[in-house]
């Protein structure tokens, strides 16, 4: 007996199911409904896999700084606290507005969720695996960076909207602080454009089936700097400068409570997610994967499922059969390409919080020094590189580009180092 054709492939499983649906829907409603359809569907699911994305974001940042501080983070609110953000959700929903005397109203309100907009957005030129893109742009790469740069103006406004001078200064370092790394972000990807000649996300993906651009020397500095720019653009440690505590109390975002904190948080967190799932996309081969059969995955999670200690032993023993079914199911199929994506983007999920349980935080002439003064020139040496790299064949271009990034890199670390400290002389009065 075959199987149905929307568990034939699981590489295409919610791209099938979309397809069954709309051709199960287009036997009563014409053309035009069917399309608008489509487009809720897909609408639909963004809306859907945003929130739960940031949500559960929140908990495994809690569970992995509590390891590395030898805690055991959120375990009250469900098994293992997968409750927990929902709980935290409830009670932001619960929490009073509170609007500054003297502030903005209308712009208090507007910041946030101006903020949230163009997060969520972005989801809509993410590649999350073969064919799952909701709308495949010619020039995808353009609007990634037209519509992630709205949200220095959200955080301009809100900071303000509160009539605050915590406030006020914090969105002022925020803006200088996303403008700057901007430049070198960019300059980053213009590598990228270069090599594939195109600015669609699914044709830079094609362009890495035989090798990831981060296992070429132009590419590795590109991805280092494409990625560290985008971490200082959503304000995350090392580069939380604008939300230090210890100065700002909050930065920008510190005369807002209750929900609109939320959206805040919600925007940040799409945000840092984004940053990781494009750097993906550009430089680590988006959802191209080797081709490991789906039964490997199956007997890995096996295991996991059954010793889940903290799960009741029916939720264990549906849990195991399920994985069971789908490897035998799938056994000889090669792993999907959505979990391969999924899989690389949350690595550097775990990178970025890994930064905020480990690192300091930077001043703010280092912060800006970085970008302009280190990452600013290595870009466009980096630009050079990659030309070196595609004009001259293998191993000659690959040395030559790599030799000439050590060399630049060496230079722009002598030139900015720090002046020596001398020895203070005393004059001691009689």
């Amino acid at each position: 007996m075959s199987l149905p054709p929307v568990l034939a492939s699981h590489d295409q499983l919610f791209v099938n199911a979309k397809r069954a649906l709309l051709e199960f829907l287009s036997r009563w409603l014409p053309d035009w409904a069917v399309i608008g359809v489509s487009m809720l569907v897909t609408i639909g699911a963004i809306a859907a896999v945003a929130p739960a994305i940031m949500m559960y974001l929140t908990w495994l940042e809690r569970k992995i700084i509590a390891r590395i501080q030898n805690r055991f983070g959120p375990d009250r609110v469900g098994v293992y606290g997968l409750m927990q953000p929902l709980a935290d959700g409830l009670k932001m929903l619960n929490k009073e507005d509170i609007v500054p005397r003297g502030a903005d109203a209308l712009l208090h309100i507007a910041a946030p969720i101006l903020s949230v907009v163009p997060a969520i957005l972005l989801f809509a030129i993410m590649p999350f695996g073969r064919n799952m893109i909701a709308a495949d742009l010619n020039v995808g790469l353009l609007y990634l960076f037209a519509v992630s740069s709205v949200g220095s103006y959200a955080i301009f406004m809100g900071g303000w909207a509160s009539r605050s001078k915590f406030s006020f200064l914090g969105a002022m370092r925020s803006v200088a602080q996303i403008i700057s790394y901007e430049v070198p972000g960019v300059l980053s990807a213009v590598a990228v454009i270069m090599v594939t000649g195109t600015l669609s996300l699914v044709g830079i993906v094609e362009a890495q089936e035989s090798r990831w651009f981060a296992f070429t020397p132009w590419g590795f500095v590109a991805c280092l700097m494409f990625f560290l720019s985008g971490v200082a653009e959503v304000n995350r440690t090392p580069f939380d400068m604008p939300e230090a505590e210890s100065e700002l109390v909050g930065g920008f975002h510190t005369e807002y409570s209750g929900m609109k904190f939320a959206l805040w948080y919600m925007a940040e967190f799409l945000e840092s997610f984004a940053v990781c799932a494009f750097t993906v996309t550009l430089f680590f081969g988006g959802w191209q994967g080797p081709p490991v059969p789906f039964w490997t995955l199956g007997l890995l999670l096996i295991p996991v499922v059954v010793t889940a200690g903290r799960l009741p032993v029916p939720a264990r023993a549906v849990g195991a059969a399920a994985v069971l079914g789908a490897t035998v199911l799938w056994g000889v199929q090669p792993i999907p390409s959505w979990i391969w994506f999924l899989t690389k983007t949350y690595v550097l999920v775990f990178v970025l919080v890994w930064f905020r349980g480990t690192l300091p935080r930077l001043r703010v002439d280092q912060l800006m020094g970085l970008a302009w003064k280190f990452f600013l020139p290595l870009a466009l040496v980096n630009i050079f590189a990659a030309g070196i790299w595609m004009w001259f064949p293998f191993p000659v271009g690959t040395a030559a580009s790599a030799l000439l990034l050590l060399v630049s890199a060496w230079l722009l670390v002598r030139v900015n180092a720090p002046a020596p400290m001398h020895p203070r002389t005393y004059i001691l009065a009689d």
